[in-house]
């Protein structure tokens, strides 16, 4: 037995100091000359294949997927320890995440070859940085293979789709959940907690001559110190290392049928996204979006490059990381104000010497409109305002804590995926909270993943002593899922649950009334209460639709009754002060 073992290690030994992979560890992307990606088969036998060669790499299955197949995470620590609750006492943890839309490979092939060539010592083992990937998240879109869907896209020959196995994009479900993908997911978020993640995607959009493209969190929302160090210091160190290795790369150039040197803005990435979910737990998130025009080959050396280059910073920073993500949670909590929602500060921005062809509009032969049309003989390098600032505009007092009716248990589930501490009462309690009514709204008029999505929420808040019940949960907001409550849970967030309609039953008036009954008791009610008929006939003077609409009338004073139920418009989630 030791004669085997130590004729493997020579084995193994020898290939590394080749530098070649043998043709056992060769990808589909290089026997294919990179033409080709592997297959979900393909990818998964890749990983089995790597952890039976190198001690170092360690793959799983957790979860189940909407496919019905499970996620898989491959680990890669030079320790040979896969414990994340040991490997965090020591180690930061770099997480990858490839084919959450399959028709964007190139992260599949590459995370492979980095996998590959950090065991063959190719790449300098990390000391201080465990890398981890999912090396396919959507596995149902993998599965669903074709050479025709990503209409613009330069190779490769085959790949996969961008729904689902429910057809759900699941770069919008971080936050609502509605996938097995996204319920797994959060589980090995949960369990990895990493200091870093790389989403890798192919973007659409204009045409120039970069391969590369990046998408940071916005840095504004990510927040203090962490925030800064990712604007000021890992983003332009990225940018920095990879132009030495003659990788050019720029922000994702987030514009539709138009030109970028008209200048453009940055992508914001709310909690739908990935990198926006990430960063409520303080993770320096990124998508990689290489450029669909670019053929296939060097899409994915460049992702590569680009996932080589970002090791290569935590191991830099692995100390300075550390310290910021765990003082990050203390200064949003010292602040005692969150920022739910944010628009573009139009008063800052930044210059980017931006590479692009030139464009412009043309008269199309099949509309009879204009067309942009590029010309790539005419490359250009000009000046490009980029507004990478982004301003709160709403913003809420932290509450000590939230208390949700046992009732409410789909949000409660997602509050326990998510690792939220949380208590159970014991027994009927009084409290006093402060309420929320729904006092607006809109509702978007087409289906969007899954949802007739609300958006423009608005409240208003009302102090009072309330009776929950025995089973009921308070949660409190001192807690590391601080920004993932305040999300969630306060309706005016854009990715709020009551935005995904988690609570669209009470927008719904369950009880009515019958006119020719409803109007003597509203007489009578008008009789006994003087100002409540004043403000009745204001209103008439003030409002003409409202005066000739007899029901509007009858409707509006059954609203000022005892009548009128409690549950209609009444936000479900209380604050406790």
């Amino acid at each position: 037995m030791k004669t085997f073992f130590l004729i493997f290690s020579i084995s193994l030994s020898v290939i590394a100091q080749n530098k070649k992979p043998s043709n056992d560890l060769l990808t589909v992307f290089e026997k294919s000359n990179g033409l080709e990606t592997a297959t979900y088969h393909d990818v998964i036998a890749y990983y089995k294949l790597l952890a039976d060669a190198f001690p170092q790499i360690q793959l799983d299955s957790l979860g189940m997927t909407d496919s019905g197949k499970p996620l898989h995470i491959a680990t890669f620590n030079p320790d040979q320890i896969f414990n994340f609750e040991t490997i965090r006492n020591s180690k930061q943890i770099m997480l990858i995440n490839n084919g959450i839309h399959p028709g964007e490979p190139d992260g599949i092939d590459a995370t492979m070859l980095l996998f590959r060539d950090l065991a063959l010592g190719k790449i300098e083992m990390p000391k201080h940085t465990v890398l981890v990937t999912i090396p396919i998240y959507n596995v149902g879109g993998s599965l669903n293979r074709n050479s025709t869907s990503r209409t613009n896209q330069d190779g490769p020959k085959a790949y996969g789709f961008r729904g689902n196995a429910r057809n759900y994009d699941l770069n919008r479900d971080f936050i609502k959940a509605d996938s097995k993908n996204a319920r797994t997911f959060t589980q090995i978020y949960h369990l990895v907690q990493p200091a870093v993640f790389i989403d890798n995607h192919v973007s659409n959009g204009a045409d120039y001559q970069y391969t590369l493209t990046h998408l940071f969190t916005q840095h504004n929302k990510l927040g203090g110190n962490l925030g800064n160090y990712l604007h000021t210091e890992m983003m332009p160190s990225l940018e920095q290392k990879l132009a030495t290795k003659n990788w050019d790369i720029t922000p994702y150039v987030n514009v539709f049928n138009e030109v970028p040197e008209a200048g453009f803005s940055q992508f914001y990435d709310s909690p739908r996204y990935s990198t926006g979910y990430t960063a409520l737990f303080s993770t320096l998130g990124m998508m990689v979006e290489t450029h669909m025009l670019k053929p296939y080959k060097p899409r994915v050396e460049g992702t590569y490059e680009l996932m080589k280059t970002m090791l290569d910073i935590m191991e830099r920073d692995h100390e300075k990381i550390k310290n910021l993500r765990s003082d990050a949670l203390k200064q949003f909590q010292a602040s005692k104000i969150y920022a739910l929602n944010w628009a573009v500060d139009t008063t800052k921005s930044s210059t980017l010497k931006f590479k692009g062809y030139e464009g412009k509009m043309m008269p199309s032969t099949i509309t009879e409109n204009n067309r942009l049309k590029y010309d790539r003989s005419k490359p250009f390098t000009k000046e490009v305002a980029y507004q990478n600032y982004f301003k709160p505009t709403n913003e809420v007092m932290i509450p000590e804590a939230y208390i949700i009716p046992q009732g409410w248990w789909n949000v409660i589930d997602l509050l326990q995926l998510n690792q939220v501490a949380m208590r159970v009462l014991e027994r009927d309690t009084t409290i006093t909270v402060e309420s929320y009514k729904i006092d607006s709204y809109q509702t978007r008029n087409q289906a969007y993943e899954g949802h007739y999505q609300h958006y423009n929420t608005n409240v208003s808040a009302s102090q009072q002593e309330l009776t929950f019940k025995k089973g009921d949960y308070y949660i409190a907001t001192d807690q590391n899922a601080l920004r993932y409550l305040l999300e969630t849970l306060e309706p005016q967030a854009s990715d709020s649950f009551f935005n995904w309609n988690f609570f669209d039953t009470i927008l719904q008036q369950k009880e009515g009334f019958s006119p020719y009954v409803w109007e003597d008791m509203a007489a009578e009610l008008l009789l006994k209460n003087a100002d409540l008929k004043t403000a009745f006939e204001a209103k008439k003077k003030a409002e003409p639709d409202f005066a000739n609409s007899w029901y509007a009338q009858l409707d509006w004073l059954h609203k000022q009754s005892p009548n009128y139920e409690k549950a209609h418009l009444q936000y479900p989630v209380y604050r406790v002060k």
